[in-house]
C-alpha cells in the first residue's frame, strides 16, 4: 500500500519506520522535503520525503498527524481527497492540555471529516504515545489500538495497519465513536501527566 503520512514528527515517524518494514511504499509529505528534519527521519525510517501534493498522489491511505492546530492546513494542502482512506491520528487538545476543544458530542475526527468531503475517514492511532506504536511489546499483554469509521473496507486496511504496529487491533463501531477515542486518549494523557504515570503505558483489552 502506498500510505501518505502528512506530520513528520514522532507518531508519524514512529509509523513511517514501522510500514516501510512491513512492505508498503510510505511517503512522508512536507512543504520543504529538502529540510534537515524531515530528510533525517526518512534516512531513519527508509521512507521517502515529497512535496504534499506528491506525496498524495497516488496514495491509497493517507495519515493526519500534524498538532491539532495544524490540521485544517494540512488537509487543505493535501487537495481532493475523495475515494482514499484518511487515517485521524490526532486529538483535538487544548492548549493547557486540559481537555478536548470540541462541543459536547462532537469530535476532532468529525471536524476532519467535514474538511475532507468524500474520504473515508477512519479514527486510529491516537490512543496512546508515539513510543508506543513502534512494535513495543509489553510484558503484561497486547497493547489495544481502537479504530472507528463509517466504510467497512477502510476500516479492515487500517485495522491491518495496526496489527503491523503490534497492536491489538479492536473495532469501536463508526465514526461516532471517535468521540469517545478521543476522550480515552484524554485519560491516558491525564495518567502520563496528572498522575505521574510517565509515557511507557498503553490500555489493554482483556478477554475471557
Amino acid at each position: 500500500m502506498r500510505i501518505a503520512i502528512l506530520g513528520a514528527g514522532a507518531v508519524g515517524g514512529a509509523l513511517a519506520g514501522v510500514w516501510v518494514k512491513a512492505g508498503h511504499q510510505v511517503v512522508l509529505a512536507a512543504r520543504d522535503p529538502a529540510a534537515e528534519k524531515v530528510r533525517d527521519l526518512a534516512a531513519r525510517t527508509g521512507a521517502s520525503a515529497a512535496t504534499v501534493a506528491q506525496a498524495v498522489a497516488g496514495a491509497e491511505a493517507v495519515l493526519l498527524a500534524t498538532p491539532w492546530p495544524a490540521v485544517a492546513e494540512a488537509v487543505a494542502a493535501a487537495g481532493s481527497l475523495a475515494g482514499r482512506i484518511l487515517i485521524d491520528a490526532t486529538n483535538p487538545l487544548k492548549p493547557d492540555l486540559s481537555g478536548l476543544d470540541v462541543a459536547p458530542g462532537s469530535s476532532g475526527a468529525a471536524y476532519i471529516a467535514s474538511l475532507a468531503p468524500g474520504a473515508h475517514v477512519v479514527k486510529c492511532f491516537n490512543q496512546t504515545g508515539w513510543e508506543n506504536m513502534a512494535g513495543v511489546h509489553f510484558p503484561t499483554g497486547q497493547a489495544v489500538m481502537f479504530v472507528a469509521g463509517d466504510d467497512a473496507a477502510a476500516k479492515a486496511a487500517v485495522r491491518g495497519l495496526a496489527r503491523e504496529a503490534d497492536f491489538e487491533d479492536a473495532d469501536a463501531g463508526g465514526l461516532a465513536a471517535a468521540a469517545l477515542l478521543e476522550n480515552l486518549a484524554m485519560l491516558w494523557i491525564h495518567l502520563m501527566v496528572k498522575q505521574g504515570a510517565g509515557r511507557s503505558f498503553a490500555f489493554g483489552l482483556l478477554h475471557r
